[in-house]
């Protein structure tokens, strides 16, 4: 499958040239960097392009996990995309103060919301997703017609086991932009959860996503689900190694490896190793969470054992 990343096109047949399409792609890729770099050498044409710029380089810093950059740069007189992004960062930064923001948001939710504010709702459903509340994430991401909120949307399907669901919510992105990258993503993701033959099309979308621009984490780790459905670890090894050297501390190429580690039946130490890290830097990360209470279900299973013996 041939992966397009094409800028939108006039009736007239003129081109319309996307001032943030650099920015927008290279978020979506995973190159957060990279973002950062288009947006501070931008020189936008007007307010709104320079404030949904602002958007994407302050949601890249925080997906770096540098919430104290959001935090501290964005004022109380910014706009309400901005608070929005401002509200997810303090959520990541502040695990104590978690349920406080969820109950603001709650109440945001509950009386009248700007449907048209997508960074908001996509903040919102972002929080939601964290709380393992997909319900709710949902509910917000159906009040918006953008293709961002149709790919979380689709994200969350799959997390729910929900692939019929999932399918109908790609179509629509498929009808909205067909050749865009946000599509050929959750094309890819969609794939992966289907599995079969589609595993090798799955692999083919993040492989040519990562030739046409720059290989991420993001992409990677896709590659690397792919390879590991097909039972091809060694090649899954090699191209999580290449994730671990762009990004050492990235969570979802740390449980890959943990993964991976099971298969090809090293020694487990290796695997413990990669759980020690993620428990170290991602204590709120649901793999981690899950693991940890299982970890605890254990050892209280193992006591009575004891004691009962």
């Amino acid at each position: 499958m041939r992966v397009q990343v094409v800028k939108s096109i006039k009736m007239a047949g003129q081109q319309d040239v996307d001032e943030l399409f650099e920015v927008k792609n290279a978020f979506y890729l995973g190159s957060f960097q990279q973002c950062i770099t288009e947006v501070q050498n931008l020189k936008p044409s007007n307010k709104d392009v320079k404030t949904e710029a602002d958007v994407f380089m302050y949601r890249a810093y925080i997906s770096q996990r540098k919430y104290g950059v959001v935090i501290d740069e964005i004022r109380s007189s910014a706009g309400s995309e901005l608070q929005a992004v401002k509200m997810f960062a303090n959520y990541l930064a502040n695990p104590d103060r978690r349920d406080g923001i969820v109950k603001d948001l709650d109440g945001k939710m509950s009386s009248s919301v700007d449907i048209t504010n997508n960074t908001f709702l996509l903040m919102a459903a972002s929080i939601y997703v964290h709380e393992q509340n997909n319900d709710a994430a949902l509910r917000v991401l159906n009040q918006s017609e953008s293709l961002e909120c149709a790919a979380l949307t689709v994200q969350i399907y799959l997390k729910m086991d929900r692939v019929d669901l999932s399918k109908k919510e790609l179509k629509r992105m498929q009808e909205l932009d067909d050749d865009a990258t946000l599509t050929q993503i959750a094309q890819a993701w969609f794939n992966l959860a289907v599995g079969g033959e589609k595993l090798q099309d799955a692999y083919y979308i993040f492989q040519e996503l990562a030739d046409k621009n720059t290989s991420t984490p993001l992409l990677l780790n896709g590659m690397a689900a792919a390879y590991i459905h097909q039972g091809k670890f060694d090649e899954a090894e090699g191209v999580l190694q290449e994730a671990l050297e762009k990004d050492s501390n990235n969570p979802e190429t740390l449980i890959n490896m943990v993964v991976l580690s099971q298969h090809l039946g090293k020694a487990p130490e290796v695997s413990n190793r990669y759980v020690s890290q993620l428990k170290d830097g991602h204590q709120s990360h649901p793999f981690v969470k899950e693991y940890c209470a299982k970890e605890l279900e254990f050892d209280r299973l193992a006591k009575q054992y004891v004691s009962s013996s």
